[in-house]
């Protein structure tokens, strides 16, 4: 399903992908059992594609650092070479279990323009957002796996996220990302996938049943 995201994205003359959060293993998955050589090359796939789309891709993914496992947006660039890892850094206590927290704030560029990302969890700490704009951030990558009940889940469908509101503050455009539906054991996905302008105006949002590729423009 990603290589084929990738390649429709390119099709349609795309510049920018983003996936959501661990979209090379699913959120929902035991990553204890999950290997550094798995990972790997789903990731050497992954920037196989982007160097033949001649795209940038943003995908959630588990990384190894040595023994140590962190959850990480991987940025490969227009080449397939990886030009960014951001490792969440405030994690879920289910995280907590197999994940290492990340110590830094993201901050890179891409075709010149700066950005900046946080994963799922972290929209609860604005300073990684405020941080990052002040360092010259004009644009956020937010890849989320939701996993919540379907009570919980339906109430953050139809903007009740506070996305809309981080925008705003920080004068950013938003680019959020997020699983749907069902999850497994229960648990499901709000959806919703968007991308936000500074003003709060939502350019293009996903539904809350299916996958799919939104589109927006961004004049930076």
């Amino acid at each position: 399903k990603i290589l084929e995201a990738i390649s429709k994205a390119r099709r349609r003359k795309l510049d920018v992908v983003l996936f959501p959060e661990a979209a090379t293993t699913g959120y929902a998955t035991d990553f204890r059992m999950v290997s550094s050589d798995a990972i790997r090359m789903a990731l050497k796939r992954v920037g196989e594609s982007a160097k033949k789309h001649r795209l940038n891709v943003l995908i959630g993914s588990p990384v190894f650092r040595g023994k140590k496992l962190f959850n990480c947006l991987v940025h490969f660039d227009r080449s397939g070479k990886v030009a960014h890892c951001y490792a969440k850094c405030q994690l879920t206590p289910a995280d907590r279990l197999v994940f290492t927290p990340g110590n830094a704030i993201s901050l890179f560029h891409i075709d010149g323009v700066c950005a900046t990302s946080i994963i799922c969890h972290e929209r609860r700490y604005p300073e990684l957002v405020r941080l990052a704009c002040m360092a010259g951030a004009q644009i956020l990558f937010h890849p989320n796996a939701g996993l919540d009940s379907l009570s919980v889940s339906k109430r953050k469908r139809n903007g009740n996220d506070g996305i809309a509101i981080r925008a705003f503050e920080n004068a950013i455009y938003y680019v959020f990302a997020n699983s749907v539906g069902p999850q497994g054991g229960g648990k499901w996905s709000a959806g919703d996938s968007k991308i936000v302008a500074p003003d709060m105006q939502v350019l293009t949002q996903a539904d809350n049943e299916s996958e799919s590729l939104i589109v927006g423009d961004i004049d930076m």
